[in-house]
């Protein structure tokens, strides 16, 4: 039904049958919408739970694929079926509107807003379920990433007293296997090969205890003398030695410590000595850990304190 208005412009009045949906069972499209949409919400917890447990990408990738499909699906089929149908249609007046008209917009958007949400409080509710979880397990990647709390873990190693310093290779480091001016790297026998127990024994003199520091009179036994390796900079392994300086290098950025007096740094970025590990010679010659470092090996953190 037509009509024309003050302008002589169109006028094309909004019947009723214009603003059902398009759905011919709108219960059914209802009930699909729902469906999508919670399943969706299950698909993202799914994915939560399998990308806390450090599952395979395809576990990942299929529950969070199958949750934005199914989320996305609810939304084009509320869309597609449950929405008022078009075309619609508004004077449009090449001057102002008049109270007539004005109010006339008016009522129409209303009844089409009262259309486009009516009976719709459940599908709400399904969306809102969905889009919770989503939003929730959209965290995870985040907190999960960061992994667990470090606790004390950065204050110890695995050294231990009695613990054998023993070679990549799983052997014991006995005190004629190594020369004068040598040097080999180190583990705890429980853990060969870690980052963070990794520690360079030297032999820099033939017999008799090194003192590096007061108080460390028996750490250094039989001209052995141990560090971390971990340079207290950047954390990269300080590997090289040179005998005639007796001088550790960390090749990284070039930092140098004095072997005989703690691990001093004397030259580079590194803003502390290396930590010391205390040694006894067992009674079958074998070089053994007294205890674990006295202090926290590498860089700096946010709880180490004032230790310089």
């Amino acid at each position: 039904m037509s009509d024309h208005g003050t302008n002589g412009a169109p006028i094309v009045s909004v019947d009723a049958p214009q603003f059902e949906v398009a759905a011919r069972n709108p219960k059914r499209a209802e009930k699909v919408v729902v469906a999508c949409f919670v399943l969706s919400g299950i698909a993202f917890a799914c994915f939560g739970g399998a990308f806390w447990q450090n599952a395979d990408n395809q576990w990942l990738g299929g529950t969070i694929g199958a949750g934005l499909l199914l989320f996305g699906a609810g939304f084009v089929v509320w869309g597609k079926y449950l929405m008022p149908r078009g075309p619609f249609e508004e004077p449009r007046p090449m001057m102002e509107a008049t109270k007539a008209e004005h109010d006339a917009f008016i009522g129409d958007f209303a009844t089409r807003g009262k259309v486009a949400i009516r009976r719709r409080v459940l599908l709400a509710k399904a969306m809102g379920f969905g889009g919770a979880i989503f939003g929730v397990v959209a965290l995870f990647p985040l907190v999960r990433s960061l992994g667990p709390l470090p606790g004390k873990s950065l204050y110890t190693t695995k050294w231990r007293r009695g613990a054998r310093l023993t070679t990549t290779d799983g052997r014991g480091v006995h005190v004629d296997d190594v020369a004068v001016g040598g040097v080999v790297t180190v583990f705890p026998e429980d853990d060969v090969n870690s980052a963070i127990s990794q520690t360079i024994l030297i032999h820099v003199q033939d017999g008799g205890n090194i003192v590096t520091k007061p108080g460390r009179e028996t750490w250094a036994p039989d001209g052995y003398v141990a560090y971390s390796k971990v340079c207290t900079h950047a954390g990269c392994p300080v590997g090289l030695y040179e005998h005639t300086t007796q001088q550790l290098l960390c090749p990284c950025h070039q930092s140098i410590f004095e072997v005989l007096t703690g691990a001093t740094p004397i030259f580079g970025p590194a803003p502390r000595p290396l930590a010391q590990l205390p040694l006894y010679v067992d009674s079958s010659g074998y070089l053994r850990a007294q205890s674990d470092y006295d202090e926290p090996i590498g860089p700096g953190f946010w709880e180490r304190g004032g230790t310089t």
